[in-house]
Order: structure tokens, then sequence, then C-alpha cells
């Protein structure tokens, strides 16, 4: 058996994904209508056997850590779990996590008690399948002392890139960050025939890591003042002579990092065969186990393209490549077209709806919501229409944010009767 914990890093401030992160950490933004991000990496650990795994947080992390609590419980035979780390001031330390390698170094005195041989350091805002026990054979099998998940990308990508130079048995003996485009002759790497005939011959690190145990711990001690692991320690851990193993990965795999990624890759799932596959039986997607009711339609709804979480109560006209999210309710001869709805954290009673006099939760009547994204418990009147597209400027109100041309709709915001965003 191999004795692996891991290790999931929570992410910082997000800012590229605001609004979603306005009042979450980046992990805990759904997806898929019922998932979060966190979710990902946490059901990869599960599908590989991994079930001692320690979630490290800082930034606006209320509502990750009470999704971690309320969806992963392990019976007292498994021996498993997910520990949330949360950013402590200590005796040794005042300072908040600085960085990747920071987080982790200042988190190990809660997890070097456990009896582990290897460390597999994820991030938590990334969309993949992964089997990380064959990851842990290929680290042990290339004796290395540092495994890095690698990604074959073109020189358009190679940029935007930690790129690693990997030699004829695996390993990497040169990195460089993000390169200029004139560099990148310097640094193709042997790929698959497939990869090099679309141009994929730059190997990009993942930010997916295995260290043995003592490797990470004499790294830190040895360059104390390090912060992240991308920047810092591994390119000197490469210098210094360590033996250092490219793990190369060829699946789907998205850093969901910007709201047109985050965007783009909610909308994949709804294709025919996505990449990313949800309805697998060996690569399950595990999450909050909810006792909500099956999605009910009235009215002769249209579906095309849609993936529609339960719990749901539909009245639309049509719905046409739209991931529509958990407790949503959507009024009558409404349009949602390429659009997210989140759906919301409760049910109002139907006494609530009549007498409040306010605008109800989810989405009104004759409603057109089209390149858009309604984050959870937004309350849309009758006759809204909102259409986003490239020529929408970038602009931020009380109630909405558009960015790249699609317009963000923030949680709990109304959008009165009548407003048109378009």
């Amino acid at each position: 058996m191999i004795k692996m914990i891991s290790l999931i890093l929570g992410g910082g401030a997000g800012s590229r994904l605001y609004p979603l992160t306005e009042k979450r950490s980046k992990p805990a933004v759904p997806i898929a209508g019922k998932y979060r991000l966190i979710d990902i990496p946490i059901s990869n650990c599960l599908n590989a056997g991994l079930k001692r795994m320690f979630v490290l947080t800082q930034y606006n992390s209320a509502s990750l850590n009470a999704h971690i609590k309320n969806a992963y419980n392990f019976d007292i035979f498994t021996k498993g779990f997910v520990d949330i780390l949360a950013a402590e001031q200590t005796p040794n330390s005042n300072e908040w996590f600085q960085g990747t390698a920071d987080a982790v170094r200042q988190s190990q005195q809660h997890f070097m008690r456990h009896d582990f041989d290897y460390v597999l350091i994820l991030s938590g805002d990334q969309l993949y399948h992964m089997d990380f026990e064959a990851v842990a054979k290929y680290h042990i099998e290339k004796k290395a002392e540092i495994t890095i998940a690698c990604l074959p990308v073109d020189a358009r990508d190679a940029t935007g890139f930690g790129i690693m130079k990997v030699d004829d048995k695996g390993m990497i003996p040169r990195f460089i960050e993000k390169p200029k485009a004139d560099l990148l002759p310097n640094w193709v790497s042997e790929v698959s025939p497939v990869n090099k005939k679309r141009g994929k011959q730059y190997m990009a690190s993942m930010g997916i890591y295995i260290f043995n145990r003592q490797t990470m711990i004499d790294l830190f001690e040895k360059y104390p003042e390090a912060t992240d692991f991308g920047k810092e320690i591994i390119p000197t851990a490469i210098e210094s002579g360590m033996r250092v193993a490219a793990y190369q990965y060829e699946g789907y795999w998205t850093d969901i990092g910007t709201i047109r990624s985050f965007f783009e890759a909610n909308l994949e799932l709804t294709d025919h065969i996505p990449s990313f596959n949800l309805f697998d039986n060996s690569t399950q997607i595990y999450t909050r186990a909810r006792m909500l009711p099956p999605a009910k339609f009235y009215g002769g709804t249209q579906l095309n393209r849609a993936l529609i979480a339960e719990g749901s109560i539909i009245h639309a006209r049509l719905i046409d490549t739209a991931i529509i999210g958990i407790r949503s309710r959507i009024g009558e001869n409404t349009v949602i077209k390429e659009s997210i709805v989140m759906g919301n954290d409760y049910y109002q009673t139907l006494a609530d709806i009549a007498n409040s006099g306010e605008v109800p939760m989810g989405v009104g009547h004759y409603c057109h919501i089209e390149h858009a994204i309604l984050d959870k418990d937004c309350r849309i009147g009758n006759n809204v229409v909102i259409k986003g597209g490239d020529h929408l400027v970038d602009v931020e109100t009380e109630s909405y944010v558009i960015r790249d041309g699609i317009v963000v709709v923030k949680k709990g915001a109304v959008i009165e009767e009548g407003t048109r965003i378009m």
C-alpha cells in the first residue's frame, strides 16, 4: 500500500473570478449545477483510494469550510478524513499564508504527525480526472524525489505556464517560468505523436506535485524564505540536481481562473460527449448529499443541451445550452440560452412569495436570459432581458458585473421587473 497524504490548496483572493469570489473562495464556487470546485480534487483522491486529505484555507473560507464539513464524513473503520487547515497566527509565525509553499510549510505541524512516505499537493480550482495512484506508482518507479504532473501545450499557451524540459528518461533537467515566444524552440520535449501533430510539444506544469516526505522537509529547511512551489521551490530543486520526474498527462484539464474559463468549462458539460465526463462509474464526482426532490417541469418546456439539478421547479418555454442549479425556480415562458443559473440555497414558502412584496427568488415570467451567469439566490423579476455578448464593455454595478461580454448577476442580487441589460 502506498502511504500518501493529500494537501489541497484553497487558493487566494481569486480576483479574476470576481464577483463569484466576492463572498466565497475559488474552490467553493459552484459548478455543473450541484457541485463545487473543491469536489474535483477530493473526488480524484477518493477514486484513487486516497482518504487522508487536508484542505488549506485562508480567503473567504466560511462557505468552503461548511461545504467540506457537510459533504465529507467517513465512518470510523476507513480512518479517512478531509480536515481543514486554516491560516493561523502562532508563536512561530504571525503571518498569513504568503504562497503555496508557505501555506504547506506553516501547516506542517498539523500533518507531519501522520504516517506517510509521500505527499500529494493539489490545487482546489481545476477541472480534470486523474488517477493519482498511477502518478504515485510512476513516482516510485522513477525513484524520483519530486514528480510534477505535466500537460502538453502548444506555443500559444506555453508562454502562460511554467515549462519543463523533459528528457528521454522522463526526468526534468531544466525549468523556465512563462518563457517568451522566442525562447520556445529550446524547450521542446518528447511527446506522443498525436500531440506532436497538434503542435503540443511543450510540457507545462499543472501545479500537481508529489514530494517524498524527507525531500519536502529538506527543501523547507534549506530554503526557509521560499514561498511558492512553482516559482521558487521547484526550479531550485531542479537546479540543485534533485531527481525531478515529469508525469505526462493526456486527458482533459482546465484551470478555472477567469469568468470566461469558468463559463466555457460549465457549458462544455452540456456537449453530447463532454471532454469532462460526469457520467462515469470509475471517475465519480462526490459532493454533499442533499435530500431534494426530483426536478419538476410544467407547460411543455423545451430542453436542449441542458443539465438540470435536483429540486428545480421549471415553467420555462426554452432552456438551451444551460446549467440549471439546485432548487432553481424559473417562471412561465422564460427563455434561458447559453447561461448558468446556480440555483438557490433554500426554498421560499408560497406564503412568503405571495405576501413579502419583494421579487421572489429565481427567474420570473417572460424573461430572456442569454450569455449570463446568475449566482445563487438571485431574484430576477418578470419581463427581464439579459443578453450578454462581445458588444458589452466591462462594467460593475451594485447588482451585476460584465466581464468578457458575460453578464454575472451577483449572489442574492435583485433585478427589478422590466430591466434590460443588453
